[in-house]
């Protein structure tokens, strides 16, 4: 079926059920970012494969909402849909909720699944569309209508991640959980955000690809703690730590009845961005409710001495693959066959080398030329470019080992390139520099930083549209809240936190042109505590990446005397670590790239 029919069945079926306007996102029930097969309704009604978008269909007009990262894919993917591309943030362009404020008539109905929609945004879309007297149904999934041969929910099992992986037991963390209840006196905490259950139960999973996250939700108690889970999925050993610390398992649907019959003296702890709209209607009216962040969101974000420990080992067998594979492409381009995809399995092999790797933490980007210039480019059998001995590859890739989650861009020259070309990668490598180089005051947030990765590329006009970096978490999603740098604020991010000692964040500026280049340097940072003083408490990053930067797109005359040392300084590092690792020709090799300018 096309998209084309597969928008012309939805209508039909709306029709039948008196409903104006239908709203399909990306998320799961669980509001995550990446999602199962079985979730990926937006892709199956639109086309489009990015990972962020929501998608909006009327009787006469349909249309997909993305950022920045994916609007050079969406135009592609959208050709011939029927589906028009609204550009999130940009001039002129309505947000979701204006555009069906506007197209639903006074009296009119809203359709969507209630579990895929968070319960602000419910919320919000109620009392927008009350004004109109709107009605909404969220109690249906239509597209599961149309999608004739849906995959079914996964039923891979779940793992335990020991302790001395992540450095703190789930009692522990449970307990923290629930001093965090008694300071707002709550009796009971909902979780159903994926990784946040993952988390606080020391337990990862196989249910959605990149990101080793298991489907449950939970429920915490002052005294009990409830796991809603399919009970095949873990094995005997989970369910005898789980029994001895009263931590009940039941069927993963189970959570709606449960909060639906829960006793009305319950106070409830939730967060309204990660608690599904059709779960927060489950709740009774004269049930009080505690509508704050949940604690884990914070916890998992700080990471405690033992993960911090595993992530700079998992970063250093990170880096060995990724040198590796540097020395492979700068010495086989030209010679070989190489293409986007044959270039992102030899990375794929070399880190599948390093012990404790578990998978990739999302697809690899591979672009080469032009391809570069779309963020969240994967090359497919269509698309797959062959590469040649010129130009530039950009590879952003990374891996889950049971130290902990890596993210990495490197740009590769494959031959001469023009001076603008050597420009842009310069201005992009000192963006990367000055951040990593912040001393800040404790409260800072990541806006009050981004302009130190965006100037050199501000200076010439150039700007790139979407954040700079974003938290990571530990064996978990790639993407984690709630710190990153931007320069603007977009409350559905979840970045705006003061930074705290221990949390992971990219550092990933870069520069997009549209039918030419792409290019991005990315390393990951971890928030240090300086000195204290009468002034405050200064903070600062550490560079945890291990991996050389392509000294041949450098033009060293544009970079000043600190970026320089840090440069050098950083590359003797790299070197220092990853050269015990290689063989003698990788070396010779690694010692010229790592050279000082």
């Amino acid at each position: 079926m096309s998209i084309v029919n597969r928008v012309s069945a939805l209508r039909k079926i709306m029709e039948d059920r008196n409903i104006d306007a239908y709203i399909i996102p990306s998320a799961d029930n669980h509001q995550s970012e990446y999602v199962g097969e079985h979730f990926k309704s937006r892709q199956f009604i639109s086309g489009f494969k990015g990972s962020a978008g929501t998608v909006v269909i009327t009787k006469e007009k349909a249309g997909l909402w993305t950022d920045g990262r994916y609007f050079i894919q969406a135009e592609k993917e959208l050709s011939g849909s029927g589906i028009d591309l609204f550009k999130m943030g940009e001039e002129g362009v309505p947000t979701v909720n204006e555009f069906v404020v506007e197209n639903i008539t006074q009296g009119g109905s809203l359709g969507f699944d209630g579990r895929l929609i968070a319960a602000g945004e419910g919320l919000e879309l109620k009392a927008e569309l009350g004004k109109k007297n709107v009605t909404i149904k969220y109690d249906e999934d239509l597209i599961d209508l149309v999608w004739g041969d849906r995959p079914s929910l996964s039923e891979e099992k779940a793992f335990g991640l020991d302790e001395k992986y992540a450095g703190e037991s789930f009692e522990s963390k449970i307990n923290r959980i629930r001093s965090v209840m008694r300071e707002n006196n709550a009796t009971i905490h909902v979780v159903t955000t994926l990784d946040e259950v993952a988390w606080i139960f020391n337990i990862r999973g196989n249910d959605v690809s990149y990101t080793p996250v298991v489907l449950a939700y939970a429920a915490i108690t002052l005294d009990k703690t409830y796991l809603f889970i399919d009970e095949k999925k873990l094995d005997d050993n989970i369910k005898s730590e789980f029994n001895k610390s009263s931590i009940e398992i039941r069927p993963y649907n189970d959570v709606y009845d449960f909060i639906e019959n829960l006793d009305e003296k319950e106070v409830i702890m939730l967060d309204t961005e990660r608690v599904n709209y059709s779960l927060y209607n489950s709740i009774s009216e004269n049930i009080k409710k505690v509508e704050i962040e949940n604690p884990a969101v914070l916890m998992k974000a700080m990471k405690n001495k033992t993960e911090l420990n595993n992530i700079k080992n998992a970063y250093i067998k990170d880096g060995i693959a990724c040198t590796k594979f540097m020395y492979w492409l700068k010495n086989n381009v030209g010679k070989i066959p190489i293409s986007e995809l044959s270039a992102s399995e030899k990375l794929l092999q070399l880190r599948k080398e390093q012990e404790g790797f578990v998978d990739l933490s999302f697809e690899t980007i591979a672009g080469y030329k032009e391809h570069a210039a779309m963020m969240h480019y994967a090359a497919t059998e269509e698309s797959d470019y062959e590469i040649d001995a010129e130009h530039m590859l950009l590879v952003d890739s990374g891996g889950h080992y049971l130290e902990g989650t890596t993210d990495i861009t490197r740009t590769y020259i494959l031959g001469e390139i023009s001076d603008e070309l050597k420009t842009h990668y310069t201005a992009v490598l000192r963006g990367m520099i000055n951040l990593s180089m912040a001393k800040f005051l404790y409260g800072c947030r990541g806006y009050n930083l981004d302009i130190l990765a965006r100037g050199p590329m501000w200076d010439m006009g150039i700007d790139y549209k979407c954040g700079t970096g974003h938290g990571v978490g530990y064996m978990l999603s790639v993407h984690e809240g709630p710190t990153g740098f931007r320069w603007y604020i977009v409350p559905a991010k979840h970045e705006t936190t003061p930074f705290e000692e221990g949390m992971v964040i990219t550092n990933e500026p870069g520069i997009y042109m549209e039918g030419s280049h792409g290019i991005r340097i990315e390393n990951q940072l971890v928030v240090k505590k300086l000195e204290k003083n009468i002034n405050g408490q200064f903070m600062a990053f550490d560079t945890i990446t291990m991996c050389p930067i392509d000294l041949d797109g450098i033009n060293p005359t544009l970079m000043n005397e600190r970026e320089k040392a840090f440069l050098n300084d950083y590359h003797k590092n790299v070197y220092e670590t990853i050269s015990p690792y290689l063989t003698d020709e990788e070396k010779d090799w690694l010692k010229e790239y790592t050279r000082e300018i």
